[in-house]
């Protein structure tokens, strides 16, 4: 059907449901933040978990279309280069906080910890590359294992929450993830009817991605662009948007954990896009189908995800131009990349 439609239909397409993608994260956000208050979680475990899977969800509707297509670049690079990118939009944040470095701010020892998780997550495609093509039903062992250490890293995660055996220094910049009042406008919403509208955010979004999914693969058909590209630079920046909304729009509001939490909570979900690629591409391993440009995106996630984790510890009061120098960092690394990527030819 999608290929019966103009380039300029697709290209509308594409771009209306970005703006679904779009508005629909903004609203997210600040649902989110009174979710978190009223159900006692705090902002970096509704951040890592509610907000970054529901922002992620359009990306993995892109990624599982993909797959079912046939098309294992498009379905990998949209995920590891949705984390390369969601992992620059905390530095884009930075710059939105200007009164301190934000990731020394936002301390909190959940969202180090899940880092940790994410770096964990992320070598685990690096070992199914190096270990032999074998696969049961059509799909690779380390996709039974990626889920596996995500929710066991949930687990852990809820218990660095409300057990820390490590607590960071406050500061008289700190700022400390506190419930917000409500006004009586907002106390008149059940906490049942923010989960509902939340959930049907969520199937917005979910609706969006089908649709990038679809008109990205035949753009990318009709221009000769490869899939790497068009997955790590098209689609997995347009569906990781949300991240950048509620991002910048989490910390306009204060709410400094639940920024980070989302992106390292998005980012840790997104590596689940992998095990549901692989489980719909039917024509073996989804890590040995794909080449060195679709890796080069996870090497380079990776390396950002060290840096964040690293800035987060040392939390650097300010570095230059009023940001932190991890931030300075990562918007270097992922340019070099992109350029890297194209001078490569995808």
């Amino acid at each position: 059907m999608w290929d019966d439609f103009s380039t300029t239909i697709l290209t509308g397409a594409f771009l209306a449901a970005s703006a679904v993608i779009f508005f629909s994260g903004l609203r997210m956000t600040g649902l989110a933040d009174r979710l978190a208050d009223r159900t006692g979680l705090g902002e970096a475990i509704i951040g890592g978990v509610l907000l970054g899977a529901a922002t992620s969800l359009s990306g993995i509707i892109v990624s599982i279309t993909a797959a079912l297509d046939g098309r294992a670049s498009l379905a990998f690079s949209n995920s590891v280069g949705g984390i390369a990118a969601q992992t620059l939009f905390l530095a884009v944040a930075d710059m939105f906080y200007r009164k301190i470095n934000l990731e020394h701010a936002a301390a909190d020892l959940g969202n180090v910890f899940q880092g940790v998780v994410l770096m964990v997550l992320l070598t685990l495609p690096f070992l199914a590359l190096s270990a032999p093509e074998f696969t049961i039903w059509a799909v690779h062992p380390i996709s039974f294992v990626i889920p596996l250490v995500y929710a066991v890293g949930l687990v852990a995660g809820r218990t660095v929450h409300e057990e820390p055996m490590w607590t960071p220094v406050n500061t008289e910049d700190t700022k400390a993830d506190q419930p917000e009042e409500e006004d009586e406008e907002s106390r008149a919403q059940s906490t049942r009817r923010l989960f509902l509208t939340f959930g049907v955010l969520m199937l917005l979004m979910g609706t969006a991605g089908y649709v990038i999914a679809k008109s990205a693969s035949e753009l990318a058909d009709r221009t000769g662009i490869a899939d790497s590209i068009v997955g790590a630079l098209a689609t997995a920046v347009v569906t990781s948007m949300p991240e950048l909304v509620t991002t910048v729009a989490a910390v306009r509001r204060g709410a400094l954990q639940l920024a980070v939490g989302g992106i390292i909570g998005g980012n840790t979900f997104d590596t689940l896009f992998l095990m549901a690629s692989d489980i719909s591409y039917r024509e073996g391993s989804l890590y040995h189908a794909v080449g060195d440009a679709d890796y080069y995106w996870i090497a380079t996630a990776l390396l950002m995800t060290g840096i964040l984790i690293g800035g987060l510890i040392l939390r650097q009061r300010q570095g230059p131009a009023r940001i932190g120098a991890e931030s300075i960092l990562l918007l270097a690394i992922y340019a070099g990349a992109v350029a890297v990527q194209f001078l490569a030819g995808g």
